[in-house]
């Protein structure tokens, strides 16, 4: 199975869904995402494969979303890709990318489903 992790080490959710992955000996992939962001194209096969809309997968919490008025409804699904590559802490994590789907490790379970784990 190939398997892609979008992983911030600092996060414990994402430090325990990569523990997940090793414990189940998934050979994967580790791309730290805030050193790394994915580009436009990945975010929107990312999107697709969550059936998510851009907002959706963002940190609405962080203070980049307030500061960078993200929340206003008439950004388009392009400016708000944009914002998550040039501000990648608002993209949500850890995501994985199996042959079999892509989830959002929040909760661990949805990345178990994937691997069938559940």
């Amino acid at each position: 199975m190939s398997t892609k992790i979008y992983h911030n080490p600092r996060c414990s959710k994402s430090r325990q869904t990569l523990e997940l992955l090793h414990d189940k000996g998934v050979e994967t992939e580790v791309v730290e995402y805030l050193k790394t962001p994915p580009d436009a194209e990945t975010l929107e096969k990312i999107l697709n494969g969550l059936k998510m809309e851009p907002r959706d997968l963002m940190r609405k919490g962080q203070a980049e979303y307030k500061s960078l008025g993200l929340a206003d409804e008439n950004l388009s699904r392009g400016d708000l890709i944009k914002a998550m590559i040039e501000n990648p802490i608002l993209i949500e994590r850890p995501i994985v990318i199996t042959n079999n789907g892509v989830a959002i490790g929040r909760p661990i379970e949805n990345v178990k489903k994937l691997l069938n784990d559940e």
